[in-house]
Parts: structure tokens; C-alpha cells; sequence
């Protein structure tokens, strides 16, 4: 067998696993996804928190004063009913006035803060929604990516033992070669080599899609590893048109 041959069978064994492989990879990804978007849902709900935490603190610190502000105003109402003086009368009015300003600016912003704490706790609510949500899709997600694992197993086992069979054959060099393709180009590692006009000699490159020249072809026929001189891909022959070939360039 040719070492073209032999490479061949190892890209057809390589690119079924990347099929099964990809199957696992994509129900992976959506449950990545759904792992991410919950994440960040925790970090709003976290930062929500955070926020109501510290405005009930600044209210709670807004109503304190609030209320040490009125004791303070029934002292000094206290002293205005037992005031002496119409000057002492109208000097506790006034600082009973201005300590009820300041008490008013404290009720406000009380009043405020306690209007933000609503509008959170409800935003707050639409995210535990969603996050209930998020975690249906996200255990919807973990089971789909089980399933997937399982049901692809056993055939993933099969065929990187075929592998491991397969590439103890070929030589060295040809498999680094083919190997640095695989990873580099994936599934356009190899193409074929196609068949315009045998008759002509005219042939085309599977990949690029570009003529090439009729040493291409016979370099094929006596079994050397060919390179496309377009891309750079490994080149084969599929069976039938190896068949058709065999008679026009001399092995």
C-alpha cells in the first residue's frame, strides 16, 4: 500500500472522530454558555444586593438622624413653653426651625433611599426569574452534554484504537507532515485529485479547486507522497479514478 493510501485511511478514520467529536463540542459550548449567563446573572443579583444593602444602611442612618433631630426639637419646644423672655421665645423658635429644615432634608432622603430599595428588590425579583430559568437550561444543557458523551464513547474508542493501528505503519516523515496539515488545515488536510479530461491530462486540485500540472498525477500513480502545488495539501486518488489512471502513466 502507498503511503498516499496509507495517510488516506488515517484522514478518513480522523475525520469521523472530528464528526463525533464535533457534536460533543457543540452541546460543550451551549453548556458553557448557559454556565456564563447564569455567572453573570449571580453578579447582577450580587451587585443588586450590594447596592440594597448599603441604601437600607443610609436610611437607616437618614431615619436615626431624622429622629434624634426631633428629640432634640421636643427639648427645645419644651424650653419655648417655659420661656421667660420674648427674646428667648423667638431665639428657641428659630433654632426649632432650622433643626426642622435639617430634619426634613433627613426625611427625604429617607423617603428616597426607601423608593430605590423598591425599584431594586424588583429588579432584584426579575433576576431570581431568570436565573430559575437559566438553571432549567443550564441542567437541560449538562444532560444533553451526558448524552452526547455516552453516545459517542464506544465509536470514539473503535476508531482511536483503529488510529493508533493505522499510523504505526506509516512512515515517519509522511505522518509529521500529515499531521502539521491536520492541525493546521483540519479537514482540507487532503483532497482529491480530480479528473477533467484524462485524455488531455487535464486535472484539477480537490481543494483549490486549480489545474495541475500532469506530473501531479503521475507522481500519484507510482505512489510518492504529492503535495498540491496550489495549497499545499496532501493529494490522493479515489479508487476509481486510481483504476481509471493506471494504464495511462507507467508505475
Amino acid at each position: 500500500m502507498s503511503v498516499t493510501r496509507q495517510l488516506l485511511a488515517v484522514f478518513r478514520v480522523d475525520k469521523e472522530i472530528s464528526g463525533l467529536q464535533s457534536r460533543l463540542t457543540a452541546a460543550e459550548r451551549f453548556l458553557t454558555e448557559q454556565t456564563k449567563k447564569l455567572a453573570e446573572i449571580g453578579a447582577q443579583a450580587e451587585s443588586l444586593n450590594a447596592q440594597i444593602r448599603q441604601l437600607k444602611a443610609s436610611s437607616s442612618n437618614a431615619e436615626g438622624e431624622s429622629e434624634r433631630l426631633k428629640g432634640h426639637i421636643d427639648d427645645l419646644r419644651e424650653k419655648m413653653n417655659n420661656a421667660t423672655s420674648n427674646k428667648e421665645y423667638k431665639a428657641l423658635l428659630s433654632e426649632v426651625n432650622n433643626l426642622k429644615e435639617q430634619r426634613s432634608v433627613f426625611d427625604e432622603q429617607g423617603i428616597e433611599q426607601l423608593e430605590k430599595i423598591d425599584e431594586l428588590g424588583k429588579q432584584l425579583s426579575e433576576l431570581e426569574a431568570a436565573r430559575a430559568e437559566r438553571e432549567k437550561m443550564r441542567g437541560l444543557a449538562e444532560n444533553e452534554r451526558q448524552q452526547r458523551a455516552d453516545e459517542i464513547a464506544d465509536r470514539l474508542a473503535q476508531l482511536r484504537s483503529r488510529r493508533i493501528e493505522l499510523v504505526a505503519d506509516v512512515p515517519g516523515d509522511a505522518l509529521r507532515i500529515y499531521q502539521e496539515l491536520l492541525d493546521s488545515r483540519g479537514e482540507d488536510a487532503m483532497a482529491p485529485l480530480e479528473i477533467v479530461d484524462r485524455k488531455r491530462h487535464e486535472f484539477v486540485c480537490g481543494s483549490s479547486m486549480m489545474s495541475v500540472p500532469v506530473e501531479v498525477a503521475a507522481s500519484l500513480i507510482q505512489g510518492k507522497l504529492t503535495i498540491s502545488p496550489n495549497d499545499g495539501c496532501i493529494l490522493y486518488l479515489t479508487e476509481e479514478d486510481e483504476e481509471s489512471l493506471s494504464g495511462t502513466f507507467k508505475k
